[in-house]
């Protein structure tokens, strides 16, 4: 891995941004703060074992690489209303409509 901004975040092999020596992706954090609005001082609160340097860290990175990391966010994005969109009609759903029309 490469260290970045002052070895907060490490990059790996799969040029996936982490939050060094933890298990958290740095686009986990920008999509707390996105989603709820989060401000760092709140993401300390969700992440308590997160320091407000790496919180701030993995912020900065995000802005730094918004476009690719936001490309990163739509493609997940689309890929989960793709299997929401299959599910809905799969064999278990049509037996269940089923089951609820008979009632």
């Amino acid at each position: 891995m490469t260290a970045v901004i002052e070895s907060y975040i490490e990059i790996d092999e799969n040029h996936v941004a982490w939050i060094a020596d933890t298990r958290i992706k740095v686009i986990e954090i920008a999509l707390d703060k996105l989603a709820h609005g989060s401000s760092p001082e709140e993401l300390h609160f969700q992440y308590p074992h997160l320091s407000m340097a790496q919180i701030h860290a993995a912020l900065a990175y995000y802005y730094d690489h918004r476009d690719e990391l936001d490309a990163e966010i739509l493609r997940r994005l689309r890929e989960v209303n793709g299997l929401a969109a299959r599910q809905a009609d799969s064999p278990l759903q049509q037996k269940l409509r089923r089951l609820r029309s008979e009632k």
